[in-house]
This record gives C-alpha cells, structure tokens and sequence, in this order.
C-alpha cells in the first residue's frame, strides 16, 4: 500500500432503482470501503468526503437513472467517469455474483485504467435532446391510437379511413359510424387522444428548433438527403462532438448502422450486440435512408443496384451505414454534404 502524497483510491458505484453500492478500492488493489448507501446525494458524497483529497475519480455505472448522481459529484468536486456496462462483463465461470462483486468490478477496471467509458452528455444540452426523445415516443403513441381507431372502424364497419380523415372527425360523424355507445365512447377516445398528441408533438419540435435553428451544424446536417427537420434536430443533439469518435466506422456503428456478427475460421458463429449503440440515432438514419431514394437521383440508382442485389433491408441498411459517415464527416470537418465523396 502507497502512504503519504502518493496514496490513491478509486471509487466506484453499482447504481439501482432504490439503492446505490459504493466500493473504494486503493492502487494495490485493497478494498477500503463497500457498503450499500441509500439513493441519496447527501447520503452519497458524506461516505466519499474522508477519500476526497486521495480519489482519482468515481466510475458510474451508466443506468438509465444516472443524470443526478453524476451531476451531484461533478457539482461537488468529484471526477466522474460514466463506465459502460456493456463492456464490463465478468467472466461467466463466476459461481456467485451481487452488487457487491459488481461494484468492486467497476472499481477493479478503474484501477488498471482499462474501464471503458460513457460519454457524459452536457448538463446543459442534456434537457433538449431529452424532449426530442419524449416527442419520438409521443409520435409513436399516436401512431397507435390511430391504427387502434382505423382497426375498430374495419372491424365494426367495414371500411378504411386514413389518419388525415380520422383526425378531422366531428363527435357526430363517431357516432354516426358507431351505432353502439360504448364503442362510441372508445372511437371518440382514441381520436381526441391521437389530436393532442398530434398538438403536443408540434410543440415540442418547435421549441426544439427555436433554439437549434440557427446553429451552423444543424444547417449543415439539413444539406444531407432525406434528412429534414426532426431528424436533423435528432443527429445533432445525439451525435455530441465528433471527435469523441475515433472515426466514421466508429461513428457509424454508434448509430447501429453496421451489421453485428461473430465469426471463427472464416465462418458465422452467430451474432454480437446488436443493440449496442444509439437507437436514436439507429431510427433517425434508417428514416433518412428511406426518405433519400426519393429525392436524390444519384442515390437512387445506388439503391436499385443495392436492392436488386441484396433485398430493400440490407439496402436501406447499408444506405443509413453511408449516410452515417458522411453525417460524421459534416460535423467533424463543418463542411456541407458532398455527393462525390459519397459516391465517388
């Protein structure tokens, strides 16, 4: 053990949903702390204050609930690293494993500097790529109250409608199709949920392009095909900086865009993490590959070859991987979209 100025610890948290297990470990490797501490920030930095002048840091696991513990420590004068709990597996022999063994884990990659880290997103930026998340999971909601609406109109009806048509209905017309008052009652619930939500899904983009409007990145990002309004607003808030990326492969297949495979000898052996990435930015590329055939005549005749050859899925795919990479180099090199790079 290292005495005097030279002496070190790493501290280390295997966060839950009602409780936290905090492990400080020193630079041999010794445990001098491991017990589980409530979900409380006062709680939390009182057990870390005795190590603070000889803590390197405190590594994270990155849970969906870290944004006020992170944010507490940072405020408070602690370095934080976000570690990354895909890339923290234990070895599978173990006989018995808790979040005790988690924690010290965590406190164990820290310690040899091999802990493979989050980004931590900008407390500040933080709250307006959130709302563009919540208005994707309002789109998709609406989405299901419309196809619930058009499903009780062809299965007591008969007959189809489209959402345009759906949404303008008068309480009169739902009654008029639907002689029974209760299936009144459900029709008449499904559409004037699908019409606030339609209301609070133009609200939210634009807050969201008030203030991302005049930003020259997101200006850039719009010079790419298919990609409009919202899913510009969405690359660029969810890519942050592209130099975290050490290149467009890297970046690409943060975004989900390459395919997950594990091979041995030359042959498949079945498939990594394919959910690994952002499934914001997965959606967001996978849209705007669908959306550019149409518009743009060079990347139409790339994607009929592609999909004469390969099927519409593994084009699109391989059409959201390019757009990608030429997302990256926009925002890495703050230039416009150019199709000769892309193409050739």
């Amino acid at each position: 053990m290292t005495t005097g100025t030279e002496r070190k610890v790493y501290g280390a948290i295997d966060l839950h949903s009602t409780n936290l297990w905090l492990t400080v470990v020193e630079a041999d490797g010794r445990e001098v702390l491991s017990k589980r501490v409530p979900l409380d920030l006062k709680r939390v930095l009182e057990v870390l204050e005795p190590y603070r002048e000889l803590l390197v840091g405190v590594a994270v696991e990155s849970t969906f609930n870290w944004y006020w513990l992170v944010d507490g420590l940072e405020e408070n004068g602690f370095a934080v690293k976000l570690a990354n709990p895909a890339a923290m597996v234990q070895y599978k022999g173990l006989k018995r494993t808790g979040d005790k063994s988690d924690a010290r884990w965590i406190a164990e990659l820290f310690r040899l500097g091999i802990l493979a880290e989050g980004y931590i997103y900008p407390k500040a930026e933080r709250p307006l790529r959130d709302l563009l998340r919540r208005r994707l999971l309002i789109v998709r909601q609406r989405t299901q109250m419309i196809l619930s609406l058009q499903s009780m109109l062809m299965r007591e009806c008969g007959l189809s409608a489209k959402k345009a048509e759906l949404l303008k209905w008068e309480e009169a017309e739902v009654n008029g199709y639907f002689p029974d008052e209760f299936s009144q009652q459900a029709a008449l619930a499904l559409q004037q949920t699908a019409l606030r939500q339609d209301e609070l899904v133009k609200e939210l983009e634009a807050a969201a392009l008030g203030r991302m409007k005049l930003t020259d990145l997101f200006k850039r990002l719009l010079t790419l095909p298919g990609v409009g309004t919202v899913l510009g607003l969405t690359i660029c808030l969810e890519s942050g900086p592209a130099a975290r990326f050490p290149g467009p492969g890297n970046y690409a297949s943060y975004c989900r865009a390459v395919d997950s495979c594990r091979e041995s000898n030359q042959k498949k052996k079945g498939e990594n993490n394919r959910k690994n990435g952002n499934k914001y930015l997965g959606w967001a590329f996978v849209e705007a590959a669908n959306f550019a055939p149409r518009f743009d005549p060079r990347i139409r005749k790339w994607f009929d070859r592609k999909q004469a050859k390969c099927g519409r899925p593994v084009a699109v795919k391989a059409l959201a991987c390019k757009l990608a990479k030429a997302a990256y180099f926009i925002m890495r090199d703050e230039v416009d979209y150019d199709p000769v790079k892309m193409f050739g």
